[in-house]
């Protein structure tokens, strides 16, 4: 699974910082694996992931970037593709309900 596709392709966003997103990501990724979660525990993981990305986002705008468009639809379709990989059904939306971007 390639995560966070477009933001890599895009040099607005430099990648050290798309990587500290990724981190979270894989994060997410790991509590999934583990496969011992709720529907309340997995919200609580995703919760805390996008609370840690939305705490990267004065980095972003000292680097002059910011998590704008491209930036929440391809943290937004990443974190959808990683739900349907591990058959979790949580809406997208609620997903990231905690996400400032």
């Amino acid at each position: 699974m390639k995560l966070l596709q477009d933001m890599y392709k895009d040099n607005y966003f430099p990648n050290y910082l798309v990587d500290k997103i990724k981190g979270e990501i894989d994060k997410l990724i790991k509590f999934c694996e583990k496969g011992n979660y709720n529907l309340e525990g997995i919200q609580d993981e995703l919760d805390k992931r996008i609370l840690a990305i939305n705490d990267l986002e004065e980095e972003f705008n000292e680097n002059g970037s910011e998590l704008e468009t491209v930036a929440r639809e391809s943290i937004a379709d990443t974190i959808y593709l990683v739900l349907k990989k591990y058959k979790i059904n949580i809406d997208i939306e609620t997903a990231i309900r905690k996400r400032i971007w």
